[in-house]
């Protein structure tokens, strides 16, 4: 069931009484008055086509503009409301003369002049509306990008702030010390995967998205080094396996990362972390055990901006969910790249 409010629906009928009223006047000013029956036949057949012309043409437009994007094809957009509204104006007029032509013995020659006039004047002024919202769509995709493009400096920034704040390293250092006396082998493969990490942040930088291979293999040495910290207090569990998907650079880590900072993580309160998919969305959830205090700072960016850039390039909502002990984060999958 279609549901339309109050507002919505007098603006509807105020503009079909126009229209109607229009009509009238257009055929009083051209003198079709010369009984009642010629103007009511050819006053209804003119309200009624600037009826079935201006509000099918915003039909056409409302359709074709929920099926193809203005900010991937463009051209494609302007040429399909263009061809629509000529194809629908004109086919539109015939199939009403026809409609009338079975009822009433009307002379179409007669009244050619209005109605060309009013095929003509509805495809100018539909070619100026579509132009002009070409143009504007146009420019909000300039600005939309330009503002993608500052949240994914930011959030490289400050995704590589997170990575070599004090805590971070901190934390690192201070497991590798331990290892150096207690196990030089796991010493080394800790400073490797460390290495990985970082390498990771840098290579990645000026990159929009990256491969689920890619980004998992990341993952992995993160991973390490957390697990070294939390042993099996941290559980972590990724069934990606035959999802295919691209990730901005470090969304995982940086939601992995919160789980872990904004939880309670101890042998009696261990906390497990799922990465998998479920339709059309990555979802990545954990137990939810929230500590009281943060030991670390949080940081800035988060959620918003995730949620922010998924929106940008997928056109569709990233879903926060927090239950009493559950909390979710439904990323939309990025299958193509050239879809962008």
């Amino acid at each position: 069931m279609i549901n339309i409010d109050r507002k919505t629906l007098l603006r509807e009928l105020r503009d079909l009484l126009l229209l109607i009223l229009f009509g009238l006047f257009i055929v009083i000013a051209l003198g079709y008055t010369k009984s009642t029956k010629q103007f009511l036949v050819v006053g209804s057949f003119n309200a009624l086509m600037w009826v079935f012309l201006w509000k099918g043409n915003a039909l056409i437009s409302h359709l074709i503009s929920a099926r193809v994007n203005w900010l991937k094809s463009p051209g494609k957009s302007l040429i399909l409301l263009s061809a629509g509204s000529i194809a629908y104006t004109v086919g539109s007029v015939v199939l009403l003369m026809k409609l009338y032509g079975l009822f009433w013995d009307i002379d179409f020659g007669r009244s050619s002049v209005m109605i060309y006039g009013v095929i003509v004047v509805t495809i100018i002024i539909s070619l100026f509306l579509h132009g002009r919202s070409f143009l504007q769509n146009w420019k909000q995709s300039v600005i939309d990008a330009e503002k993608l493009k500052r949240e994914s400096v930011t959030a490289r920034y400050e995704s590589l702030k997170s990575q070599v704040n004090p805590h971070f390293l901190f934390n690192s250092l201070n497991a590798l010390t331990n290892l150096v006396y207690e196990d030089q082998n796991l010493a080394a493969k800790f400073i490797k995967q460390l290495s990985e990490v970082y390498r990771y942040v840098l290579d990645t930088r000026n990159r929009e998205l990256v491969g689920k291979e890619e980004e998992l293999k990341f993952l992995e040495s993160y991973i390490f080094l957390q697990k070294i910290r939390f042993g099996d207090n941290l559980n972590i569990d990724i069934q990606l396996n035959g999802v295919k998907t691209f990730f901005p650079p470090l969304v995982l880590q940086m939601l992995i990362e919160n789980a872990i900072k904004h939880n309670v993580i101890s042998t009696d309160m261990p906390l497990t972390i799922r990465i998998y998919a479920e339709k059309e969305y990555v979802i990545i959830e954990n137990n939810l055990q929230k500590k009281k205090v943060l030991t670390e700072e949080s940081v800035g960016i988060g959620l918003s901006n995730i949620k922010s850039r998924y929106e940008f390039l997928t056109g569709k909502e990233t879903k926060v969910e927090e239950m009493d002990e559950v909390f979710r984060v439904k990323l939309p999958v990025i299958e193509h790249i050239d879809s962008l």
